[in-house]
């Protein structure tokens, strides 16, 4: 593995994703990397120097790349956590996520087929009537409400939940252990006891549907179970990986979105009086570009070596890809600082590219597409109940959200 000069004084340590004064955007020190070029240097985590790329076309051409890997067992992989948390220093707790093609490819295939812009679609009659029952209960409660207790989290996880076969009434139960999981100031010991609780109760769950199959997709994982397609460990592993997945990205981007637009009322005006769907499906993706909620960027390790932009990254090497940088990129988004609903921002990266784009996004964005609509055509009033510098963000975690939304009408 190539070595390079850790100790380096020219290179920026990895900056904090964003900023209290501008909650937002990216932080100043997001911002002073991509003025250093589309491909550098940063010192992270254990004094590490990987790769941070910044630019989108860079990071587009790299997430492409099978030269990369996301095998997190890798030495040399940029990761705030200790590999010996994950079972025996591999990736495989991680399921398909953190694996290579061919397998990669293998066991997404077994679940892909449940997220087709077909099935998905098929879904967005119950998502409706989901989001307006947990708006009526959250109307016939005091104010001011928590939007994030009301509604930002209990709707994607009554999905998930309903998509997978997993009880609703457990929902406190996953919830507590998946916000641990995406932590960035939980121990490694407390993470790896979170994943081992969900992963003891997705093996259980699998037993049963693997016994007893009903219409979801554990059953479906428990068919490939009992065709030998699957062990029963990889199917709960997925499960969990889906579970996690399905509530807690979809989650903060409701609360935050709703955050961002009530803070922009002709843009929320333009989302809530909208006729044409077309305009909410748009304005879905730009709140995607505009907050690019993945905090600590998408990690891999170089299997060769790389050039790109005249830079060359050594196998071994660690690389981070930054989306909350390439969706501000202004080589593909005008004025991209800007929010601006109207614009076409389908090129962002939210979701990721390559063979590890996310699997679960086109239902993340029909639920999206419900939900904003249909809250401030429901709660037209809709405001804040704190000042935006009372607003608890989520700086702690890898996913940027809220904690809390206290609203009110």
């Amino acid at each position: 593995m190539t070595t390079h000069p850790q100790a380096a004084p020219d290179i920026p340590a990895f900056p904090a994703p964003r900023s209290p004064v501008c909650p937002f955007d990216p932080s100043p020190g997001m911002r002073a990397l991509s003025d250093r070029g589309p491909v550098t240097r940063v010192r992270s985590w254990g004094d590490s120097t990987p790769w941070a790329v910044t630019g989108h076309a860079e990071q587009r051409a790299l997430l492409a790349d099978p030269r990369l890997s996301v095998d997190f067992s890798n030495p040399g992989f940029p990761s705030p956590v200790d590999p010996r948390h994950h079972r025996g220093g591999g990736s495989t707790d991680l399921s398909f996520v953190g694996m290579d093609d061919p397998e990669h490819a293998r066991l997404r295939r077994m679940v892909s087929g449940a997220f087709t812009l077909k099935r998905v679609e098929a879904l967005r009659p119950a998502v409706q009537r989901m989001t307006d029952t947990f708006i009526d209960q959250m109307l016939a409660g005091p104010k001011p409400a928590d939007l994030v207790q009301a509604l930002a989290l209990p709707l994607p996880s009554l999905v998930i939940s309903d998509l997978l076969g997993v009880p609703y009434e457990d929902h406190a139960f996953f919830q507590r252990n998946s916000g641990t999981l995406v932590s960035a100031v939980a121990t490694g010991e407390e993470r790896h006891a979170a994943h081992t609780a969900l992963a003891e109760y997705l093996d259980d769950l699998v037993a049963q549907k693997t016994a007893e199959p009903a219409d979801d997709l554990l059953s479906t994982l428990g068919g490939q179970v009992r065709a030998g397609e699957l062990t029963r460990r990889e199917a709960a592993t997925m499960g969990v990986l889906l579970l996690l997945g399905g509530h807690e990205t979809t989650a903060n981007m409701i609360s935050l979105g709703t955050l961002l637009l009530l803070h922009h009322p002709d843009q929320l005006a333009a989302v809530r009086d909208a006729e044409d769907p077309q305009v909410v499906v748009g304005a879905v993706e730009e709140l995607l570009r505009y907050l690019s909620i993945v905090h600590l960027g998408r990690r891999r390790t170089a299997l060769e070596d790389i050039e790109i932009a005249g830079q060359t990254i050594a196998a071994g090497e660690g690389v981070i890809l930054l989306g909350e940088l390439a969706n501000r990129d202004p080589q593909v988004f005008e004025d991209p600082d800007r929010l601006d609903i109207t614009r076409n921002a389908r090129r962002h990266q939210a979701f990721g590219a390559g063979a590890h784009h996310c699997v679960g996004q086109p239902l993340a964005r029909l639920e999206l597409q419900v939900v904003y609509p249909t809250l401030f055509r429901r709660i037209p009033t809709l405001r804040p109940a704190v000042p935006l510098e009372d607003t608890r963000f989520k700086y702690d975690t890898v996913i940027y959200g809220l904690h809390e939304l206290p609203v009110t009408w």
